[in-house]
């Protein structure tokens, strides 16, 4: 607060204005107003005491409890979540490796210890009574056994509840064709799925097969059927799968991931034969995500594939999670690419290159590129600045998020400000 300040034009002819006790009075003020106004930089973390842990379900629960996204059980550290993007201990004593592999084999049950010895690594899905889902995968490491829990949501994310752009909509009311949905490992691909196929369950009348590994979401039907099939437990591989998923009359196909070149060929075929086919790849962008699908093929097949590509493809969502400023969850960053008619003779012509550009010019479409859209979480304030440029791939023209300044103004003068309309 200023009001008492002596710049003030309200004292300018005040006969105390040079008096000590004014502006002793001014400071006092100001100081107060500072500590009340001042948020602090960071939420107290609610502190909720730790349990009595003697099962491995006890510190699932915990971590359930505290929003971790996975629980991490190792030998001879203390166990550890992570929450929000960020590694956080368990405050108790680092584990014996006799105390893990106890923690860890007590939930198997014999045919997946022998396969876990046998294999030195096992990967399954499990469900706690009153707790909920989770995706595990146990190792063996140098100190013993490892085990991850990747933590599921008791129920399957709508649109609103991702707070996902309107224009992304677009991708759940295609007849058919192969829409993409990409980015590196823990960048909620499994959810922004969960919630494509939601939509299509809430809104269609359509036979839905998914295939993956391990099932996380259990999908109710509401307007479709809806069949979910578990690799290793229900079919030997994707492809596999999705060979005999072609004789199940299906309407949409959602694979897990596309790993193998087999995969990608019969989903690309799926596409063109009259399915909606959905899948995930681990890439960061949509050229890369092209680039990856096409360069897979023998040379000899490229002109071909770039042909089928170009006539199936509808689109491609590249994303990446970030923690939020306030400390209360993770933001989302998405770089979205339709395949329109440009889009597709670029794809037939081998420019792949030149794919940003088309997005930088189509943000009225719904476009959007990754750099664009970590900028907006800095500008809104959702993001950190600094934590955005680490992500930021163009790092020279946002040298100003690097100084912890969100506004693009030092940004060059062709920045234009991100809007995501819907598609008409």
């Amino acid at each position: 607060m200023n009001m008492l300040s002596g710049n003030d034009p309200f004292f300018e002819n005040d006969p105390f204005e040079n008096e000590p006790f004014l502006d002793e009075l001014a400071s006092a003020l100001e100081l107060e107003n500072d500590k009340k106004e001042i948020p602090p930089t960071e939420p107290p973390r609610e502190e909720i005491p730790l349990p009595e842990f003697n099962h491995l379900n006890d510190y699932l629960a915990y971590a359930r409890q505290l929003n971790a996204s996975d629980l991490h059980i190792g030998a001879a550290v203390k166990p550890f979540m992570r929450r929000y993007s960020h590694i956080e201990p368990i405050n108790v004593d680092p584990l014996f490796s006799e105390e893990t592999q106890r923690l860890l084999f007590e939930i198997l049950n014999e045919e997946q210890q022998n396969h876990l010895v046998k294999h030195q690594s096992l990967e399954f899905s499990m469900n706690v009574p009153w707790q909920g889902r989770y995706r595990c995968s146990i190792i063996k490491q140098r100190l013993g056994w490892d085990g991850n829990f990747r933590i599921i949501q008791n129920t399957v994310p709508t649109f609103e509840d991702l707070v996902l752009p309107e224009a992304l909509k677009r991708l759940t009311e295609y007849p058919q064709g192969l829409v993409l949905i990409t980015g590196p490992a823990n960048s909620g691909k499994t959810t922004t799925l969960a919630a494509l196929i939601d939509m299509i369950n809430t809104h269609r009348t359509d036979h839905i097969i998914t295939i993956e590994y391990p099932i996380e979401y259990i999908h109710t039907p509401k307007q479709c059927q809806i069949t979910q099939r578990e690799v290793g437990n229900h079919t030997e591989s994707f492809a596999e799968a999705l060979r005999a998923a072609l004789r199940q009359d299906p309407d949409i196909i959602m694979v897990g991931e596309l790993r193998d070149l087999q995969t990608i060929s019969m989903a690309i075929s799926a596409s063109e034969t009259g399915h909606l086919v959905f899948g995930t790849l681990h890439t960061t962008s949509a050229a890369r995500t092209i680039n990856k699908i096409l360069d897979g093929f023998p040379i000899s097949q490229q002109a071909q594939i770039r042909t089928m590509v170009s006539e199936s493809l509808r689109s491609v969502i590249s994303q990446q999670l970030l923690p939020r400023q306030d400390g209360q969850g993770v933001a989302l960053a998405m770089e979205i690419l339709f395949v329109t008619t440009g889009v597709s003779a670029l794809l037939r012509d081998n420019k792949t290159l030149q794919i940003p550009s088309i997005i930088q010019t189509s943000r009225r479409m719904g476009m959007c590129l990754m750099d664009d859209s970590l900028q907006n979480l800095a500008e809104t304030g959702i993001v950190d600045p600094v934590e955005a440029y680490r992500y930021i791939e163009n790092k020279e023209k946002y040298e100003h998020l690097k100084q912890g300044d969100p506004s693009p103004a030092n940004s060059g003068k062709d920045y234009i400000p991100i809007t995501i309309d819907s598609v008409n």
